[in-house]
This record gives structure tokens, C-alpha cells and sequence, in this order.
């Protein structure tokens, strides 16, 4: 068996770096231009080489999105921009638009090459295909089955790579190809613009309802239609290994530092667990544990089993129960206080939950808060300040801080 990649989604420098350090194998992001995240922080040039850097210095690789729908305008100044992720050393692109596939392949011969998930790929000619064109990797439509994978594994070359999602939010429209975004607010989806519309309330009225396939809910309010579930396989790792994906892809660019953390570190463990014994392995709670603390809709497998369970009628919000409180950016052993940079504001004697990249999670309890200067305080209010708090446990940098959120 080949072990899968860990790879993660990363809006930010911050997410980068956390989900390298939390034990992602890879992390893909979106660079200047040409991404279908236009309204993530995505990267400057500057923060870009950094980034790169941070990866490879430990081993790990940085794949860059180039994967919108390009109108002719957006063609414009892309040979000079896929020239310059090659000079930075990013270590693949992924792509959907067969024109700047071709680019690609003029101006910078050697930059490996992903085909984008919004390619729709649900068949192995069309895998191969695009493998014969200098595609390395085929990012899998979300749409196929664990038993159409393995069909496709097998018919494939083993130098093609399978890249497949298995957590995160899913779309309503195929593979993210949707129009409705743009028809409604004429911000365009596969442009990077998507308004999510998919996520807003609606009524339906038809004249003589015949045949009604879909539960509406009847009343006032409306119903969410089209609001998906959130996918997680994190239950189904034996399965995802031994259908022959090579990548395992985890969804959520727009999402929290604390989001790329927890999840990471669930299916790190979950997958090395199964390769340290793969007879013997068995799941553990704890995984789900973290899965179900950050932020997320409900959740459900997705296409891999034929899950029918897959819509939310009654609303739109996300389940959030616990809250990033701070990142721990040093400890000092002599005094035993940790030094903390606040993310959320905590208060005197508060206690709170370590998410740290290796072992169980433990609390410690925040007591003697000093701010920068020395001083006395009995909460941390300010935005991302430094702080000081006397701790029980010793704690590491980049341990995150987490609490379960207060209920209104």
C-alpha cells in the first residue's frame, strides 16, 4: 500500500504554517491571481516565497490553485504569472481550463500539473486523457462512488496520482460548476466569485405539484433546498486506502486557523494509526472529537456509500461549539507561565483546552494574567495581544488554545 497524502487547505500564510505544523503532508492555496477563492486572503508574491520556503524547509509541498474558468481578459499576463510560480518552486499548479494547461506546458515544461476538481473528471478515459496531455494528478469529482475510484485506479497507469476530497464543505451544483451565483448577483462562481447562494432560504411554489421528490418544509419560513451537508470520512480510512486515492484532500480555504489545526491532526492520526497496524486498527472517538468542536455543518460521507441523507432543510448556520482562544507563542519554564497571543478573549482563572500537533488533548487553567508591560489584568480584550498567564501544565509554541463557546 502506498500511504496517501495529507493535504490541506490553506487561505492565509497563518493556515500554512499551522497546517504544516499540525502534520499535512502538502497544502494548496491561491496565489495573485487566476483562483477560485477571489475573497480568501490568498497570497502576495512575498508571502508566497515564504511559504514555499516554511514547506520545503520540513519536507512538505505547496501546490498553488490556477483554477478558474478564464474569460479572455484573464488570459492576459498568464504565461508571465505561471513562469513566476515555476521560478518560485511551487511544486505543482491545478488547473481546469485546458488553455492554460497548454500555457503551462509552453512557457514552463516542468511545473507538475493537477487537474482542478471543476474539470469534473467522473471516468478513467477522460483520467487518462488528461494524463496523456502532462496532467500528473487527476483531483477526483466529488460525485463518484468508492467502488467508480477503484475502477478507475484500476485502469490508470501507476504514475497517474488520484486526489480526492474527503472532508469539508460540498456544492450543490457538479463539482462546483455553478451558475447560479452569477444569475443572482452576477458575481461569477467559476471566476472565483461565488455568493453562495446555494446557502440562502427559499420558498418553492409549483401549480399542481406532481410527482414531489424533495421534503419542503411547508410553512413561513421557507426551506433551505440546496444547503449540503458537510462531507467527513474520517470514520472510513481503511476504505479510502485500499481504493487507491493517493491524495486525501481536505476541503476549506475560507475556514479558521483552528479549523485547518483540528482537522489535520484528526486524519493525520487516523491515517497513521491504520499504517501502524493496519489488521489491528480500530477508530477512536477522539478523532471525531476534534472534527466536531470547529466549525461545520452536519455531517455525512458524501458520495463514496450512495448517502441520500444529504440536505439541510431547517437553516443555513454552521454548529460551532468551541472557539480558538489563543496560540501559544512561548513558554517559560523558570516562572511556568505560558506567553499567549489572544484570539479570542479569555478571563482570569478561565480553563481551557490544549489542541497541540502530537497527543491527546489536556486542560490547563490561565491564572496571573500580565499584559506585555507587566501589568495586572483580569481579561484579555484587545485584538491579538500578547499576554502572560501562569499555567498547570507546560505548553509548547504553536499549541492553539481552544474553549467551548458561550451559548446566547
Amino acid at each position: 500500500m502506498n500511504k496517501p497524502e495529507i493535504l490541506a487547505p490553506a487561505g492565509n500564510l497563518e493556515k500554512l504554517k499551522t497546517a504544516i505544523l499540525f502534520g499535512a503532508d502538502a497544502v494548496y492555496l491561491g496565489g495573485s491571481k487566476l483562483n477560485l477563492r477571489a475573497f480568501a486572503d490568498n497570497f502576495s508574491d512575498e508571502e508566497l516565497k515564504e511559504g514555499i520556503e516554511f514547506a520545503h524547509s520540513r519536507g512538505k509541498k505547496v501546490y498553488v490553485t490556477v483554477n478558474v474558468f478564464p474569460r479572455n481578459e484573464d488570459l492576459d499576463g498568464l504565461d508571465y504569472y505561471i513562469l513566476q510560480l515555476y521560478n518560485l518552486n511551487v511544486d505543482a499548479i491545478i488547473v481546469s481550463d485546458p488553455g492554460i494547461i497548454m500555457t503551462a506546458r509552453e512557457v514552463a515544461p516542468d511545473l507538475e500539473i493537477h487537474l482542478s476538481t471543476q474539470a469534473n473528471n467522473v471516468n478513467w478515459k477522460s483520467a487518462l486523457f488528461w494524463h496523456k496531455q502532462g496532467v500528473k494528478r487527476i483531483v477526483l469529482a466529488r460525485e463518484l462512488s468508492i467502488e467508480e475510484i477503484k475502477e478507475i485506479r484500476a485502469k490508470l497507469p501507476s504514475d497517474c496520482e488520484l486526489e480526492a476530497f474527503v472532508h469539508g464543505s460540498m456544492c450543490m451544483s457538479y463539482s462546483g460548476r455553478c451558475v447560479i451565483s452569477n444569475y443572482m448577483t452576477g458575481r461569477d462562481a467559476n471566476r472565483g466569485q461565488c455568493a453562495q447562494p446555494c446557502r440562502y432560504k427559499y420558498s418553492v411554489v409549483e401549480e399542481k405539484r406532481p410527482g414531489q421528490y424533495f421534503p419542503i418544509v411547508e410553512d413561513d419560513r421557507g426551506t433551505y433546498l440546496f444547503n449540503s451537508k458537510d462531507m467527513c470520512m474520517i470514520e472510513h480510512i481503511p476504505e479510502l486506502v485500499d481504493s487507491g486515492i493517493d491524495s486525501f484532500k481536505i476541503e476549506g480555504r475560507m475556514k479558521s486557523s483552528y479549523y485547518a489545526a483540528s482537522v489535520v491532526k484528526s486524519y493525520r492520526e487516523a491515517l497513521d494509526s491504520y499504517f501502524e497496524n493496519p489488521k489491528g486498527y480500530s477508530f477512536k472517538e477522539e478523532w471525531m472529537d476534534n472534527l466536531l468542536k470547529t466549525s461545520h455543518r452536519e455531517y455525512y460521507t458524501g458520495f463514496y456509500f450512495g448517502d441520500k441523507n444529504n440536505i439541510i432543510y431547517e437553516n443555513s448556520s454552521y454548529i460551532r461549539d468551541y472557539d480558538i482562544v489563543g496560540i501559544v507563542r512561548g513558554y517559560d519554564k523558570s516562572s511556568g507561565e505560558a506567553i499567549i497571543e489572544q484570539r479570542n478573549k479569555i478571563f482570569e482563572g478561565d480553563i481551557v483546552e490544549v489542541l497541540r500537533p502530537i497527543g491527546k488533548n489536556y486542560n490547563i487553567k490561565l491564572e496571573n494574567l500580565r499584559d506585555e508591560d507587566g501589568n495586572k489584568i483580569n481579561a484579555t480584550p484587545v485584538a491579538q495581544m500578547i499576554y502572560r498567564a501562569k499555567v498547570n501544565e507546560e505548553v509548547e509554541e504553536n499549541y492553539m488554545l481552544i474553549k467551548a463557546a458561550s451559548k446566547k
